[in-house]
């Protein structure tokens, strides 16, 4: 029986006003993006240079000023070094101000960092230090590089600005994805215009790993792209104590960092909260998990009273957004995965997608184009544009995504 490929067009974005136009491939595309990542924050640099950009509990606080020029003269070093346009550099530390100097430092040499999760085996590590071609390691031990200043300004939307990896090893060997600087700014404006984030000094409490889209792509840049203060807390047990001493406006954890994060906060109201966000959402079939999501968004409301509460699903091919909800607890039945956002288009798969029911298939201006020297794997995940999630999900009439179950093979 041959599968359908059905298109399932969903109303206005209501999270999301921003100009978005169809290009010639079909794929809704912003069309006021800046060139490059670096370049809207260098906007961002000279309009709140003495607004706190990063603030590690326990460690540094530096301003946005401070964190460009640390960032650039280790773009400096890396250029004394050899590092310039493309070549990989591989960022793996732990979390905190000095991961976020590297970070940076290494796109403004104008190379791509490569995100590598510290707490990754030395075996998975060592494959992605392999399949990247890094060129250069930045890691936990050791002095960063230091030279004079140093900003690559040549960038451009389509070229590869970062190497994002999936997976940790159990469902093969992990997958490096191509990340465009158009697919981080349309993932930093989706994210920014969805969640209405704010210009008037947002303090973040980033739980999320950073070695993640969803730590670093929603959530880190995005604070960076309002003027925000991203707060990294390098020893869990300290993340309750930040939220009050930190005067947080947002935290952003997965629902696992929020029950451990709970009894830490048991009685307290934390009322000047205004924004939670959950994502890296596991896709789970309906009566998989339902009444503990809803005991989990009653619990964060009894913490939270004023805050809004968000629910992020995607994956790393799609910068790690794609579907959300708000409140989500509000909506009736299980297994939601929520409503298409920032210009995600969906489409369904297999011989019941016309009626409904089928493999998710996502497009959008945030859906990396390939994966890294793997022509298989992109041929088996890809059709044209659109990007194959593996998840067997049905849509309603209003957009909404619930999750079925999880198929054995793909295509």
């Amino acid at each position: 029986m041959s599968h359908l490929l059905v298109e399932y067009p969903v109303p206005r974005d209501p999270w999301c006003d921003n100009p978005l136009a169809r290009g010639a491939d079909g794929v809704l595309r912003y069309g006021n993006l800046s060139p490059a990542v670096t370049e809207l924050l260098d906007v961002q640099v000279h309009a709140f240079g003495n607004r706190e950009a990063v603030v590690e509990i326990g460690g540094p606080r530096l301003t946005y000023r401070q964190l460009w020029h640390s960032a650039s003269r280790i773009a400096g070093g890396l250029q004394e070094r050899g590092i310039g346009y493309g070549d990989r550099v591989a960022i793996r530390m732990p979390v905190g101000t000095r991961w976020v100097r590297a970070f940076l430092g290494a796109m403004l040499s104008g190379a791509v960092p490569v995100l590598v999760h510290d707490s990754l085996s030395e075996d998975l590590a060592a494959q992605v230090l392999s399949d990247s071609c890094a060129d250069f390691v930045l890691a936990a031990d050791g002095p960063l590089p230091d030279a004079a200043a140093y900003i690559d300004d040549g960038a451009s939307l389509s070229e590869l600005a970062l190497l994002c990896y999936t997976a940790d090893g159990a469902a093969g060997p992990p997958k490096g994805v191509e990340l465009t600087n158009e697919n981080l700014l349309s993932a930093i404006r989706s994210m920014v215009g969805a969640l209405d984030l704010p210009t008037d000094g947002l303090r973040n409490l980033v739980l999320l790993p950073l070695a993640h889209a969803g730590g670093c792509v929603d959530q880190l840049l995005p604070t960076f792209a309002v003027g925000g203060t991203v707060v990294l807390v390098p020893d869990p047990a300290r993340a309750a104590e930040a939220v009050v001493t930190e005067r947080i406006d947002q935290v952003s954890a997965t629902r696992g960092m929020f029950a451990g994060l709970l009894p830490e906060l048991a009685g307290l109201q934390a009322e000047g909260v205004r924004q939670i966000c959950t994502a890296g959402r596991r896709a789970e079939p309906p009566g998989a998990g339902a009444d503990a999501s809803d005991r989990m968004a009653n619990a964060l409301r009894e913490v939270f009273p004023l805050a809004r509460q968000w629910s992020v699903w995607g994956a790393t091919e799609t910068s790690g957004i794609g579907l959300a909800t708000i409140d989500g607890a509000a909506l009736p039945g299980a297994g939601i995965l929520g409503f298409p956002f920032g210009g995600t288009e969906l489409a369904l798969f297999g011989p019941g997608a016309d009626a409904g029911r089928g493999e998710l298939l996502c497009r959008g201006p945030n859906v990396s184009r390939r994966y890294w020297k793997d022509p298989e794997a992109t041929e088996s995940r890809y059709t044209g544009s659109w990007f194959h999630t593996g998840n067997q999900v049905s849509i309603d009439g209003t957009g909404l995504v619930r999750c079925m179950s999880r198929p054995e093979s793909r295509r």
